[in-house]
């Protein structure tokens, strides 16, 4: 680090229910001209600092002005966290709180607060602190600045030969990277560790055009149909589902926004002409105040709830396939591959990263199998 750099420590404030970014520094002119330069910079006499909305754009922009000019130190605090916020961050507090009579080692503070800093999903946050702590529980005995790659090749090791399968081989790795690499900063020193095997890709569970109408047909409460419909029709994830609120329904466009998808990407998808009918009779019988799909208290839907309307769903319609509701999002893409449309296009309604992802309904399609004669058709038997 340059010795000649001033420091700027950014803070995670919360100001009448809203998140801001706190700029706090030693008086420095230099500093002070530049933040003058950032639209909707105030200060705050509470806190004795500038302030801005906390944001991703906003965010970069203070990186970007003050690269080569000042030192960031990150450190992100709740004052009085409001009630309330409708914000789908994990609680990250609760991960720093040692439960009475729990002899496991507990996930390092700082471990927590880099998870925060740098906004990894809710899922990502709890797969990193469960990964990291039972490595941890491995070798209570040792402190983890002792640890090295021959101790981290004997867990994964050890993980192999009690049938971890590939992905959470891959987690724990990523976890323990995460620790000594992102939080500590140490060099990377652990890209030698051996990598697991990539199990054989599995094709996805399909349903037809068919059994998703008699799927769908066979549900009659109103909020129920609603919202399979909705994952149908938009190729959605179950959490997208959840996380849907009034709002994001454009109608006037014929397409749903979803917010903060994986990977923490916005994207569109399409609004289909009988969804959209579904949805305003939905609207008008259950009158929802934010979230699209509310449960009795107002907050998201029941991720749980959803599976088991499916499973019921399932059941009634008679199909006995292992699906599941991400099946759902499967055959939205699958159908839609079968009807013509461009790959690319699917791509990007279902927010994958990379085509070779899509390129999976490819092999599940039956549109071109459907054309091919089979040999046993011209014999004389």
């Amino acid at each position: 680090m340059n010795n000649n750099l001033k420091t700027i420590t950014l803070r995670h404030l919360f100001i009448d229910k809203k998140q801001y970014i706190g700029i706090e520094f030693t008086n420095n002119p230099a500093i002070d001209n530049i933040l003058k330069l950032i639209n909707n910079v105030k200060w705050n006499n509470e806190y004795s600092m500038y302030v801005m909305l906390n944001n991703k754009i906003n965010f970069d922009k203070i990186f970007k002005l003050f690269k080569g000019i000042a030192w960031i130190n990150l450190k992100y605090f709740y004052k009085d966290k409001p009630v309330n916020m409708n914000i789908d961050e994990p609680d990250y507090s609760s991960y720093k709180i040692k439960k009475k009579n729990d002899n496991n080692r507990k996930c390092p503070d700082e471990f927590i607060d880099k998870l925060q800093v740098l906004r990894y999903s809710k899922n990502t946050v709890n797969t990193y602190v469960n990964m990291f702590e039972k490595f941890m529980d491995f070798y209570k005995d040792i402190d983890l600045i002792e640890i090295n790659e021959t101790h981290i090749k004997e867990y994964i090791t050890y993980l192999v030969k009690n049938g971890a399968s590939y992905s959470l081989q891959n987690q724990s790795i990523n976890a323990i990277k995460f620790y000594y690499e992102i939080v500590l900063g140490l060099p990377n020193r652990f890209y030698f560790i051996d990598r697991p095997k990539k199990e054989k890709e599995k094709l996805p569970t399909v349903l037809s055009v068919e059994e998703v109408q008699r799927l769908l047909k066979s549900i009659n409460n109103l909020k129920h149909k609603a919202i399979l419909v909705t994952i149908y029709s938009a190729g959605l994830r179950i959490s997208e589902l959840t996380n849907l609120k009034i709002s994001d329904i454009q109608s006037d466009r014929a397409l749903i926004l979803i917010r903060d998808a994986k990977g923490g990407k916005d994207r569109n998808s399409i609004l289909g002409k009988k969804t959209l009918e579904i949805l305003r009779k939905y609207y008008i019988q259950y009158k929802p105040e934010t979230y699209l799909f509310e449960g009795q208290k107002g907050n998201k839907y029941s991720v749980t709830s959803i599976r088991n309307i499916f499973k019921k769903a399932l059941k009634n319609a008679k199909i006995n396939k292992e699906a599941t509701v991400h099946s759902l999002r499967h055959s939205f893409a699958t159908h839609l591959l079968e009807k013509g449309t461009n790959l690319r296009y699917i791509q990007t309604l279902l927010g994958h990263s990379s085509p070779k992802t899509t390129e999976i309904y490819t092999r599940v399609s039956t549109t071109n199998m459907s054309e091919i004669k089979n040999p046993i058709d011209i014999l004389e038997i």
